[in-house]
């Protein structure tokens, strides 16, 4: 019998992450940006699936401000306990959850190499809807970077000029909806950007480069750290104003991650491009970025709860 209950408080949710951490090591991270997470959302649960007594298996369930029309989840269970019931009581959890706050549409997660976790999906009704390649740079060998930005563009550090925010912000008002797949997300007013994009757990102002043209910011990008993986960076979001695409800006300001990640002892730089942005794509292909895990989202319509021996709250 599997019995299903939303966390209780922080020795729960300490459960659910180990969990997701056993699940998705590649991804592993600590309760701080778990925190830091939930406070960026508008609603969020997170569910323990227990057989026996035991924790098996966990979901979060979170309601973007970006696209707040849906409910996002990510489902995880030990991989020796499938095939038990956890996923499947897990999954009417957070559709009861869905339901309930008057969202007709769920997204899921699945790592693009887990067949068993997408068809899962797949027979409860989803559809893929965007695809995110992984890709991974062994930093060792790596030589630093000696070209510098191009003409008449300078890269500084956010801690160098704190300053520089709200320019940062217009770059990403014209740069994340133009990210394939992101069209219908809409970004936040600007003292919410800035607390829940980079002042999070794992952002720090002296990873985070700016281009600068004179007085004008063109461009920004930053890095994700976490004590869980503390010899791995992961790239956050490389944003470049569009009338000055294609000059060399970003890989200016990709250079300068690299450098920094050299300078700072980090072993490897992760990053999941979405399948259809050829321009990233082609910039981390320059610096000989190789495939990793990546991510299948899928979306589909929350079920109704079933009849089951299942017990939840």
């Amino acid at each position: 019998m599997v019995e299903v209950t939303a966390c209780a408080g922080g020795l729960d949710e300490q459960v659910s992450l180990d969990i997701y951490n056993a699940v998705w090591p590649h991804d592993a991270i600590t309760m701080d940006e778990v925190r830091s997470f939930k406070a960026s959302v508008r609603d969020h649960v997170d569910y323990l699936a227990r057989i026996e007594g035991a924790a098996v298996g966990s979901a979060v369930g979170v309601i973007f401000p970006q696209r707040a029309d849906r409910v996002f989840t990510i489902l995880t269970v030990l991989a020796g306990q499938r095939r038990c019931g956890a996923g499947s009581a897990l999954y009417q959890a957070i559709c009861r959850w869905t339901a309930a706050r008057g969202r007709r549409e769920l997204e899921v997660a699945v790592l693009d190499n887990d067949a068993g976790s997408l068809a899962f999906a797949q027979r409860r009704g989803f559809t893929e809807e965007r695809r995110e390649v992984g890709l991974v740079l062994d930093l060792a060998g790596t030589a630093p970077y000696q070209g510098g930005p191009p003409a008449g563009v300078e890269i500084v550090t956010w801690a160098e000029r704190p300053e520089l925010a709200r320019g940062m912000y217009e770059v990403a008002l014209e740069a994340l909806p133009d990210i394939p797949g992101s069209e219908a997300d809409s970004v936040e007013p600007f003292g919410d950007w800035l607390a829940h994009d980079m002042h999070g757990s794992g952002d720090r102002p002296e990873a985070t480069f700016v281009a600068l043209a004179g007085p004008e910011v063109v461009g920004y990008a930053k890095f994700s750290l976490t004590a869980a993986q503390p010899t791995i960076a992961r790239h956050d979001l490389t944003a470049v104003k569009r009338a000055w695409r294609g000059r060399g800006v970003a890989r200016a300001l990709k250079a300068a991650q690299i450098n920094w990640a050299l300078a700072h002892g980090y072993t490897e730089l992760r990053t999941r491009n979405e399948q259809r942005n050829e321009p990233i794509r082609r910039l981390n292909a320059h610096f000989g970025y190789r495939p990793g895990t990546g991510r299948i989202y899928l979306v589909g319509p929350p079920a109704a709860a079933g009849a089951t021996r299942r017990r939840s709250s």
